[in-house]
């Protein structure tokens, strides 16, 4: 069922609405197991963000056939799922929207060739929603920024002298290209003047950041049951987001010794750096940043 967020925007709604039945049908994997397990993941109540803004954004470009825009909505989701199964297999993840992981089922190798062959289902959709070169290239580079962003992320892993520069280069890769690329993918394939293209890659890029600094934050602030992922997962596996930069600015004397450990932290360090982190203001400091974002008035040249 669609996410109830859709409700206010009853025509992307209705959209989404149709897209979750052809999602479905547009991966086959052979392997009746893990097929099983990525059908429930597709079915487990993901946001369907990236396909919504899609949908909303395309409406300021021309109207096109319906199957068209829809095949460019469902490669956006197929990709985002492909880099969850991934992202799974990397953070060792048990859950992902309350449905047990691939890898913890099957195997991390499954995983990440589930993850790979949904990659060619993205591809294949993108194929029947344009054939033009500069649209393809378009959706390679994304994919490339995405995937470089992961790789980024293992550089900075464990570094307490990491930085909110060095963190907005990663998250812009990973979390935040996703989305300009939902935006722009939508004003492209619409044929939406070039101002409109350049103005929802801003916009997507913008939001993207917004959504991961909020996702960083419900992993020190948020409850599982809610979120239906556990918390703290990035402190465990060394990755060291706003919330902590943050709070690593006033609080290095006692966060200093905790995270000296790294892989060797234990439960009752975590739990202690989660209080020191919501103590010295590192959530309330990232929380004014994605507030800021989301303020921010994108500007076309």
């Amino acid at each position: 069922m669609v996410h109830r967020i859709w409700r206010q925007f009853p025509r992307t709604q209705l959209k989404l609405i149709q897209l979750e039945p052809y999602l479905l049908k547009a991966v086959h994997l052979s392997n009746k197991q893990v097929h099983g397990k990525v059908m429930e993941l597709l079915k487990s109540g993901g946001k369907l963000l990236r396909p919504g803004f899609f949908y909303m954004y395309a409406q300021f470009g021309e109207k096109i056939a319906s199957e068209q825009l829809r095949a460019g909505a469902a490669a956006i989701e197929l990709l985002h799922v492909a880099t969850l199964i991934h992202d799974d297999v990397i953070d060792q993840s048990p859950l992902r929207r309350g449905v047990t992981t691939i890898h913890t089922q099957y195997g991390q190798k499954n995983a990440v060739y589930a993850g790979d062959f949904l990659f060619t289902c993205y591809f294949d959709q993108v194929l029947k929603s344009t054939h033009d070169p500069v649209d393809l290239q378009r959706h390679v580079n994304a994919m490339q920024t995405i995937l470089n962003g992961e790789l980024d992320q293992m550089t900075f892993n464990y570094r307490q002298d990491m930085t909110k520069d060095d963190y907005f280069h990663e998250i812009s890769g990973k979390t935040a290209e996703l989305f300009q690329l939902s935006f722009q993918q939508a004003a492209i394939l619409t044929h939406a003047p070039s101002k409109i293209v350049e103005l929802g890659g801003q916009i997507g890029l913008t939001i993207g950041q917004a959504y991961q600094i909020l996702d960083d934050i419900l992993d020190y602030a948020g409850d599982s049951n809610q979120t239906k992922k556990p918390i703290l997962e990035d402190l465990k596996s060394g990755v060291y987001t706003l919330p902590l930069i943050l709070a690593h600015q006033t609080a290095r004397s006692q966060l200093a010794p905790l995270l000296d450990k790294k892989a060797a932290i234990s439960q009752e360090d975590i739990e202690t750096i989660q209080q020191i982190v919501r103590d010295s203001g590192g959530l309330a400091g990232a929380h004014k940043v994605a507030d800021n974002l989301t303020q921010k008035e994108p500007r076309v040249n």
